[in-house]
């Protein structure tokens, strides 16, 4: 196949059929850049090689950060949360290089589980919703989701026959992270579909959990004490096990505040 060169062309015209081009071919990052890129290379007198090779680049970083988004979209998570944003001074329980290590998301390759305990206002749920962002930006396929309403999505998904495909759409996400367990009691049916999601992702894909109860107080919501052990297994074996400690620095940072207002007054 041979390519008709259009020679002579102004910058007037070359500007235009560049424009034309990326429209036809969808390249709107291209587009957009070229107009500043050209600029510049012709002021940095860059070699054609050069400036096509920025051009490009460009649009793949663009195209990154786009699917990047759409992942973290996908994930359902509640609230922005980044790692940058917690306060590791604020609660020294928590290992700012153990945290990093899991920004990494090595453990999320691997398949393994996270254990994220404590009580409410130490930044359990911060860092989980933090590291999940972590792994939709590294290019894995995260859910977020609170434990009451996967108990209840799949409640109802056994009463309406679509259970099986509902518990394999979310073993299929390469991290599942799942919020506020233990919070309140499941009755067995509830624990026992929890259960069947877990058994299908274990050691295949990892699962994330944040819970405000030590594992010894895990009866309370799984009443059943051999189903609870079997979970209890499922979420730790071979994994990460993060305390946050009781001590609330989300309430004393609000009580801080509010007396540094009062002083002011």
């Amino acid at each position: 196949m041979t390519f008709q060169r259009h020679r002579g062309l102004t910058e007037q015209a070359a500007d235009a059929a560049v424009d034309q081009a990326c429209r036809m071919l969808r390249l709107p990052t291209t587009r957009a850049q070229f107009p500043n890129l050209a600029e510049a290379a012709a002021r940095d007198q860059m070699s054609y090689r050069g400036f096509l090779a920025e051009l490009l680049m460009a649009g793949c970083d663009d195209r990154a950060r786009r699917r990047s988004e759409r992942r973290i979209k996908a994930a359902a998570f509640p609230r922005e949360k980044f790692l940058r944003g917690f306060d590791f001074e604020a609660n020294p329980l928590v290992d700012p290089a153990v945290i990093h290590t899991l920004a990494t998301c090595d453990w999320v390759k691997k398949g393994l589980p996270l254990c994220l305990i404590g009580d409410s206002g130490t930044g359990k749920s911060h860092l989980l919703i933090a590291l999940g962002t972590e792994a939709a930006m590294a290019g894995y396929r995260v859910r977020y989701t609170l434990a009451t309403k996967l108990v209840n999505e799949l409640v109802e998904a056994a009463d309406e026959k679509v259970l099986t495909k509902t518990i394999a759409r979310y073993g299929r996400v390469d991290l599942l992270a799942i919020d506020e367990l233990g919070y309140m009691e499941l009755d067995r049916c509830g624990a026992e579909l929890l259960f069947q999601v877990l058994t299908e992702r274990e050691e295949k894909n990892s699962v994330a959990i944040a819970s405000n109860e030590s594992f010894g107080g895990w009866t309370k919501t799984f009443t059943d004490p051999r189903l609870c052990a079997a979970i209890v297994d499922r979420l730790t074996f071979g994994g990460n096990i993060i305390e946050t400690g009781s001590d609330s620095y989300r309430l004393a940072s609000t009580s801080a505040a509010q007396a540094q207002n009062t002083a002011a007054g």
